[in-house]
């Protein structure tokens, strides 16, 4: 069985992409209708600064068609304030918005903080306390972490070290678990804004491709600014299916 390929967008409640992805006159309460009949899956993002209520979880897992995934970005709390000290104690009210989703849970992400350095022994820590059955991917944004060893503490846990492009810096593209997680934050110098040209989305396409015995890729497109991360996570996932074909 091939790799299943998961393309979408970091959020999907922009204003601004209205009349640029959603039609003028449909309503922002049926915005996650329509973006689940053009992608395969989402990416919260908001979770970061503020934990989803159980009613608006809930109303995001009616609102989506069976298999549609949702990849979770953990709490601040968790990865900035308590830099994945006491996990088990800081997991307990991000892991309550997962199991409202049910099925639906896709990848958790754990973004670290642009400025903190590598410390393997308190991410072996928190790796150990992660539920078993949760995909986990980790956006090390220092670049003190991407090293060796980091990466094979990883893959001692089938965690993915997540690829990413920001603001010209592109991440190693190292796969560490049995699938993938990758964030592009626009093809420019200025974060979240550019969009992809098509030898740049054919690139993207032919790494994902090449990464053997993959269960899963996931690829969310976070350069919203006039709803190119919608446009080019449509392409990328053209691009995709077309070779599969």
């Amino acid at each position: 069985m091939g790799t299943a390929y998961y393309v979408g967008t970091s959020g999907w409640h922009y204003p601004h992409w209205r009349g640029l992805f959603y039609p003028p006159a449909l309503p922002a309460s049926a915005w996650l209708d329509y973006y689940a009949h053009h992608f395969a899956t989402v990416e919260i993002n908001s979770s970061f600064y503020r934990r989803p209520s159980q009613t608006a979880v809930r109303a995001w897992r009616n609102a989506t068609p069976a298999g549609f995934p949702f990849a979770i970005k953990a709490s601040r709390y968790i990865t900035h304030m308590k830099k994945l000290r006491a996990p088990r104690t800081s997991l307990r009210a991000f892991l309550a918005v997962t199991q409202a989703l049910a099925n639906k849970c896709g990848p958790l992400l754990f973004q670290l903080p642009p400025r903190w350095r590598c410390n393997p022994e308190r991410l072996a820590a928190f790796l150990q306390a992660l539920p078993k059955s949760c995909e986990c991917a980790f956006g090390l944004r220092d670049p003190s972490w991407h090293n060796p060893e980091v990466y094979a503490l990883l893959r001692r846990h089938n965690a993915a070290f997540c690829i990413y492009e920001l603001a010209g810096f592109e991440s190693p593209q190292v796969v560490t678990a049995d699938f993938v997680y990758i964030r592009l934050h626009g093809p420019a110098a200025t974060a979240y804004g550019g969009c992809y040209p098509d030898n740049a989305l054919e690139q993207w396409a032919e790494r994902i491709r090449g990464w053997k015995k993959l269960r899963r890729a996931y690829v969310y497109f976070d350069n919203d600014e006039a709803g190119y991360a919608a446009r080019n996570a449509l392409s990328l996932r053209a691009l995709l299916e077309e070779r599969r074909a």
